[in-house]
């Protein structure tokens, strides 16, 4: 460890002075705001006015590296956004994107972290890279900003606007369906982007050979095969995952005590599509047998759906005395439909018979 000390403080040492004339001029502001959005004019006026060469921006790049590796995220963060201004490779300059999203993430600043999320996304579609190198680019862009969206205010959006795109979408399909379990509970815990549930049970059935969890399962039970006692299986064991999932199982401290403000909103909401699902094929529903669907007390239960009705003012009232909810007829159903077809079509039958006759009638005559 001695020896590796002493490896560590020369390689600083070495790589501080080899940087320093573009440190010390990268730390006076007036100075850099002489730096143009031409790099090839930056860098001849670094040389003619500075004696600054290229092998001292590569210095920076390197010097920004060894910052990140000691755990100095904010000295690499903005080394690594100037060098960015004056490096012309461009393969080094995506290299330092990168480093920027992982410093900015490990320091938390959750803003800052999606405009540099967007910005190294830009970056990836338009390199004219091959297809295999943009698939594993898309696929670690996509794992980095959990970390983001899951933390930023704004998140449970923010990842259905970027996996739900055709070129990340087939990334996720392609090289990891696991991403689905997230992609799905953005969906079911964000009530404005409900509209989106149908295409992703779509993707969930074409990967549900290669992957499966809870989460994905339960969407299955529910919207595909209407199984309401696996939906509800699932949904316990939704939970169980949830509570041990890095990302999903975050906890906040409120009033002293420990919360996890995600598991409550998805089961929430999970047990509000089992209920909305449930209520479409029944009109007279038992609250004791809802209740066990919902995985909750049948007090709970009457106490949910009361607050449900008046919330979504849904056409819908509680028997208190029989223990059921009975669905108003807000829709006919098929069979009506069906019924109410024929009847039309009867009529409009008799009423052609009669004009066709006198019409044959005539021409006979």
């Amino acid at each position: 460890m001695l020896d590796r000390r002493t490896e560590v403080m020369d390689r600083l040492k070495y790589l501080e002075e080899l940087a320093a004339p573009l440190v010390s001029f990268l730390q006076n502001p007036a100075l850099v705001q002489e730096l143009r959005p031409d790099k090839q004019y930056n860098l001849q006026m670094l040389h003619d006015r500075f004696q600054i060469r290229s092998e001292q921006i590569e210095a920076l790049y390197q010097f920004a590296k060894f910052q990140f590796e000691c755990g100095n995220y904010s000295g690499a963060g903005d080394f690594l956004y100037q060098y960015r201004t004056l490096c012309t490779n461009v393969d080094r300059s995506f290299s330092a994107l990168w480093g920027k999203l992982a410093a900015e993430i490990l320091m938390q600043n959750w803003d800052v972290a999606v405009e540099e999320l967007n910005r190294l996304k830009e970056t990836i579609d338009s390199r004219p890279d091959p297809p295999l190198t943009q698939l594993k680019n898309r696929t670690w862009l996509m794992h980095w900003s959990l970390f983001i969206f899951f933390n930023h205010e704004n998140g449970r959006n923010g990842i259905i606007d970027l996996f739900f795109q055709e070129k990340y979408l087939n990334a996720i399909q392609t090289n990891a369906p696991h991403l689905l379990r997230y992609f799905a509970t953005a969906i079911i815990i964000n009530k404005r982007r409900r509209n989106m549930l149908k295409e992703l049970i779509k993707v969930i059935q074409q990967e549900h050979y290669t992957y499966k969890d809870p989460i994905t399962e339960f969407l299955e039970c529910l919207y595909v095969d209407y199984d309401f006692e696996g939906a509800q299986q699932k949904l316990r064991e939704c939970e169980e995952l949830i509570v041990n999932d890095f990302f999903l199982g975050k906890q906040v401290q409120e009033n002293g005590y420990l919360t996890m403000p995600l598991r409550d909103e998805f089961l929430e909401n999970a047990r509000l599509f089992i209920f909305e699902t449930y209520c479409r094929i029944h009109q007279c529903i038992d609250i004791g047998i809802l209740s066990q669907k919902l995985n909750m007390t049948y007090g709970d239960a009457e106490r949910w759906i009361v607050n449900l009705i008046r919330n979504a003012r849904l056409d819908a009232k509680i028997d208190s005395k029989m223990g059921t909810v009975v669905m108003g007829t807000q829709h006919t159903n098929v069979y009506e439909q069906i019924i109410e077809k024929t009847k039309q079509l009867a009529v409009r039958s008799y009423v052609l018979a009669s004009n066709v006759s006198p019409a044959s009638a005539t021409i006979q005559a």
